[in-house]
């Protein structure tokens, strides 16, 4: 499949902690779609640092360091995005913004978990926000 033709997407961070934790999950598999190329993910450095700050709090030291070699596989295959501009403050949640901010400059679509804080990004900026159930069925649907 070509670069240009797969689905530009920044995904929240709730996404990935959920992706990289709960095995059969939506997340997890747009965090497996992520690692078999389908989807073209974008990340600025901000957001990934919001990656490794929240697993790394949130996960035992032990996990944290069983993930860590897969969070930087992920990031290494994502394509980085300069923040050249920003839409602050968009979102009730301020780490949300970092995302709203990744996805309009890369021109993506946001996969979340929590659409709620990211309605005035959608409506006002035009943002596509989809949940890890909606993204994986888009995936399913273009693969055919």
């Amino acid at each position: 499949m070509f670069a240009s033709s797969l689905l530009r997407i920044v995904i929240d961070t709730n996404v990935v902690f959920e992706g990289l934790t709960k095995q059969g999950s939506a997340a997890g598999f747009v965090i497996d779609a992520w690692l078999a190329g389908l989807i073209q993910v974008h990340i600025s450095n901000a957001l990934a640092y919001e990656y490794e700050d929240v697993l790394s709090r949130k996960l035992s030291e032990v996990r944290w360091q069983e993930l860590q070699p897969v969070l930087a596989l992920l990031l290494s295959q994502s394509q980085f995005t300069t923040i050249y501009y920003s839409w602050r403050p968009t979102s009730p949640d301020a780490g949300d913004d970092l995302v709203i901010d990744c996805a309009m400059n890369a021109n993506a679509a946001i996969a979340t978990s929590n659409i709620r804080d990211f309605r005035k990004a959608r409506d006002s900026l035009g943002l596509q926000v989809l949940t890890p159930t909606q993204l994986v069925t888009q995936i399913a649907l273009e693969g055919n």
